[in-house]
């Protein structure tokens, strides 16, 4: 890894090598976009069959299901859910032939399941994926890994002890335009890092967790107590049921749902274990539904100076109830440049600082202008001679870059199939337990500053709560 303070000399030096030799001009290279390449994907035998089950089949269930399934050597084979007419849309999706079930421990114990997706909600998230592991299976367990602090070491040391495959389902971990962004940073590209700024709004009842709820649902239909687990006690709500996000018994809010996607592209890029210091602020502004869970938040983070990056602030955000539309961005400010990423796309803006002009020393904003005639003079005269030597404000040096992914790329796609390449060769993931704890628990600290009204200290390599 190149140190973090890398000269942008250096990397401009590189992109003008690379243009000379393929003819291409400065001014050409900094107008056109470059799609990124994606890397091959490795081969496998037509024999290395891997079959896999997927526990929770809500909405993610599905979208994680179907892109599983698409992929070649993989094959869909058993579900569980708490909701009878989730286990029935799955088989009119994928096949009369796929065991379904309400007890996950039953697709446990399948010999036929090789690896399971846990897609349920996030206060199962733990408790399945040891087990999982325990029962020898494989597992890719959605975002964000952990609903409490403490289960996290649990699972980091129940993946170490098994054996067994571990990836975190946020998929931007293996996006070919965030791996481009982590290769631009570490090139210099934009100096030193010095903030970022994320953000990941919405504006619809949709996007704020209000699914819709079954007519005449009843508990008849449901396996309430199964869905409840280690929850607190309480009469069947439909409500809290098929909107679980919005609760914190068993959802971590708009932290645990997307600031940890924004985590996990940050740290992916910088190479950081994570923040020391986690504040967060917020309330309920529009939503109010009965849920627990903010519909607006901010956090400021604090990253320490590491091997692999200066210190740095964090200002993230959600709000649910954006009126200019909604969106993710994310934008790295360094010192001589920042990149942006909205979606596939890549945009990096690089501007050299200069010295002033001598005429807007004199003329522009500055004290200069204050002196009287003769002071201005002498500091004229004094500035031309200690400069004789200097071109006096050299030529414009800013530049832009985009960067696309290729047409219908999908991170989700790479995700997997980083994730099944694993489970066949045994290579590494790009999300594993730690680093999927390293983006989750600063998450949860989050709603603890919120909730409690006060800053935390985090320790990102030990992993644990400082103060």
């Amino acid at each position: 890894m190149a140190p973090f303070n890398s000269s942008r000399r250096d990397f401009l030096k590189k992109i003008a090598a690379t243009s000379a030799v393929a003819g291409i001009t400065p001014a050409a290279f900094a107008s056109d976009a470059q799609t990124i390449p994606v890397p091959d994907r490795p081969s496998f035998s037509a024999n290395d069959q891997i079959q896999f089950a997927t526990i929770g089949m809500g909405i993610i269930g599905f979208a994680d299901t179907r892109t599983a399934n698409d992929l070649p050597g993989t094959e869909f084979v058993a579900a569980a859910d708490c909701y009878d007419a989730r286990l029935t849309r799955t088989q009119e999706v994928f096949g009369d032939d796929i065991f379904t079930t309400r007890d996950y421990r039953e697709v446990l114990n399948r010999s036929d399941v090789d690896a399971v997706l846990i897609c349920t909600p996030d206060h199962w998230h733990a408790q399945m994926a040891q087990e999982a592991m325990e029962a020898g299976k494989d597992v890719y367990c959605e975002k964000p890994m952990v609903h409490d602090l403490n289960e996290g070491p649990a699972m980091i040391r129940a993946q170490e002890q098994t054996g067994r495959v571990l990836q975190v389902g946020s998929q931007y971990a293996s996006s070919v335009v965030i791996h481009k962004a982590r290769e631009l940073l570490e090139a210099g590209a934009i100096g030193e890092l010095n903030m970022v700024e994320a953000r990941y709004n919405r504006n619809s009842s949709l996007g704020a967790w209000q699914y819709s709820i079954p007519p005449n649902v009843s508990e008849d239909d449901v396996a309430w107590e199964r869905f409840l687990g280690n929850a607190p006690n309480r009469a069947f709500d439909p409500v809290r049921f098929f909107r679980w996000r919005n609760y914190w018994d068993y959802g971590t809010g708009v932290a645990g749902d997307l600031f940890v996607h924004l985590l996990t592209i940050i740290h992916t890029i910088t190479s950081s274990n994570g923040p020391t210091s986690i504040n967060s602020s917020g309330g309920l502004r529009f939503w109010t539904d009965g849920r627990d869970a903010p519909d607006v938040q901010v956090s400021q983070l604090e990253y320490p100076e590491t091997d692999a990056h200066p210190p740095f602030t964090l200002a993230m955000q959600v709000n649910f109830v954006d009126g200019s539309g909604g969106g993710q961005l994310l934008r790295f400010t360094g010192s001589e440049g920042a990149m942006t990423i909205a979606g596939n796309q890549l945009t990096l803006a690089q501007s050299a600082r200069r010295p002033p002009s001598l005429d807007g020393l004199v003329n522009g904003y500055n004290s200069v202008r204050t002196f009287s005639e003769d002071v201005q003079q002498a500091f004229i005269e004094a500035y031309e001679e200690e400069h004789a030597d200097e071109i006096d404000n050299p030529g414009d040096m800013t530049s832009e870059r985009t960067y696309r992914a290729p047409d219908g790329y999908s991170d989700r796609v790479d995700h997997f199939a980083n994730f099944f390449n694993a489970v066949r060769t045994g290579d590494s993931v790009f999300e594993d337990p730690t680093f999927g704890y390293r983006a989750a628990a600063p998450t949860l600290l989050c709603n603890e500053s919120y909730r409690e009204g006060r800053r935390f200290e985090w320790d990102p390599d030990a992993m644990e709560v400082v103060s």
